[in-house]
């Protein structure tokens, strides 16, 4: 599915185009601030809708930021009952202590609130337009982005099994106004947007003015720049996707020797694509070159580099990326039947364990300790340690692997992140149903 350029096309053609687009019977989602973009976006789209019958709903986020977010609420409820268009409000916290700013930390809270309303296999619009991708085009260059970056917002993107599309994202903010305008539409200004001492305020209402002074032609420009670098940036997940079926086709498993023979940038930019497809954060750029000077001077050691919501680590031959793993809290312990699900503070556990007729009695799980040995069938008793070297487990998966006792005596290992028996004693029998989260295969 892909978003059709508007050329020179009547806005509301521009609209019916993306409505094609859509899956028939999926709801379709407009996000609705009550500022002018939205609200001439949806009203376009229930337009559209009647013509050519899809469901669609609008979503409004209010942040509590500012006294006139009762206000926009009130807009935007008014607007929808005019067009009689469902409308549903998500109110929600912005955490301004996460170090993200305020922008960062609203946006964050935004798709938070998108994620819970909207269902997967259904379609989110949103009302940016060429002025805004000219403006993150701008911002992306100052910070020095990379490709990616400069190719600021998609007009359509995936993302947690629901698409996000921009319907306006070739359409100059002077036309929507003039549409605007021509229709008598009302809609609220967010005071915050006069606000100049925010980077973008700045661009919109100094910079880019000044531009298009000089370059009539600069917001345009500046969009067309960012559509190139989406196309450049689109090859590039082409070729970072074909050095990953090179090295295994698993984005979390990846074969250290073979990524050391790409050339530097290929290396970045294959770490970076597998971050992605594995939905972690990508390393900023001091810790993904870290991350690479550790993956040159130890090949086959162990290494571990971290950076927010995700960490690397090396581990014979093979680079490890995950999100940050929890560690089992000092002391914990529990007794279990065997068969009752079980509750660890690393995840819930599908999983059984019986003994022999003579085993009775409850079990106790606790975490590993070190020293312990479990009797094996045609094999006696093996140290636990050494047992975990041959079952080629990690050392941080390790540090978080619970020991079942029956009485005095161990009788199975589990790990819990993933959900499954790794060994069990002589006359044990160890079965379960994997609903971990986590993958648990090995590289």
């Amino acid at each position: 599915m892909a978003c059709r350029p508007s050329g020179s096309l009547p806005l509301q053609a521009v609209i019916d185009s993306a409505l094609a687009e859509t899956p028939p019977g999926r709801i379709v989602w407009v996000a609705l601030s009550g500022g002018l973009d939205s609200a001439l976006l949806l009203t376009l789209a229930a337009e559209a809708c009647r013509r050519h019958p899809r469901p669609l709903h609008a979503l409004h986020v209010h942040h509590g930021l500012q006294a006139a977010a009762d206000e926009f609420e009130r807009h935007c409820r008014r607007l929808c009952s005019r067009l009689g268009v469902p409308l549903f409000v998500e109110r929600v916290a912005v955490d301004l202590a996460a170090g993200r700013g305020l922008e960062g930390a609203a946006r964050e809270a935004r798709y938070a609130a998108f994620a819970r309303r909207v269902a997967p296999g259904e379609t989110l619009w949103l009302a940016q337009h060429r002025d805004d991708q000219a403006e993150t085009f701008l911002l992306a260059a100052l910070r020095g982005s990379g490709v990616r970056g400069l190719a600021g917002m998609p007009p359509l993107r995936a993302w947690r099994g629901r698409a996000v599309a921009r319907p306006l994202l070739e359409v100059p903010r002077a036309s929507l106004e003039a549409e605007a305008s021509r229709r008598g539409l009302a809609w609220v200004e967010d005071p915050s947007n006069a606000d100049e001492a925010l980077d973008r305020n700045f661009l919109r209402g100094t910079l880019l003015p000044q531009l298009e002074g000089r370059w009539p032609h600069a917001g345009a420009a500046l969009a067309r720049s960012a559509a190139l670098a989406g196309e450049a940036d689109a090859l590039l997940g082409e070729l970072a996707e074909l050095d990953l079926a090179r090295l295994g086709g698993d984005p979390a498993c990846l074969a250290a020797g073979e990524l050391g023979a790409l050339s530097p940038p290929r290396q970045r930019l294959l770490l970076r694509h597998a971050c992605q497809r594995l939905g972690l954060p990508t390393p900023p750029a001091s810790r993904l070159e870290t991350l690479l000077a550790q993956l040159g001077a130890r090949l086959d050691g162990e290494a571990r580099v971290a950076w927010p919501g995700a960490e690397a680590r090396l581990w014979r031959g093979v680079l490890h990326l995950m999100a940050p793993l929890p560690a089992l809290p000092a002391g914990w312990a529990c007794r279990w039947d065997g068969v009752s699900p079980l509750s660890t503070p690393l995840g819930e556990c599908a999983v059984r364990l019986a003994g022999p007729p003579e085993a009775t009695g409850a079990l106790a799980l606790r975490p590993r300790r070190g020293g312990e040995r479990l009797r094996l069938a045609g094999r006696g008793a093996r140290d636990l340690k050494r047992l975990l070297q041959e079952l080629d487990v990690p050392p941080w998966r390790r540090q978080r692997l619970l020991v079942a006792w029956h009485l005095d005596e161990p009788v199975a290992l589990l790990d819990p992140l993933a959900g499954r028996w790794l060994a069990a004693a002589e006359g044990w029998r160890a079965q379960e149903e994997r609903t971990s989260r986590e993958k648990p295969a090995a590289c």
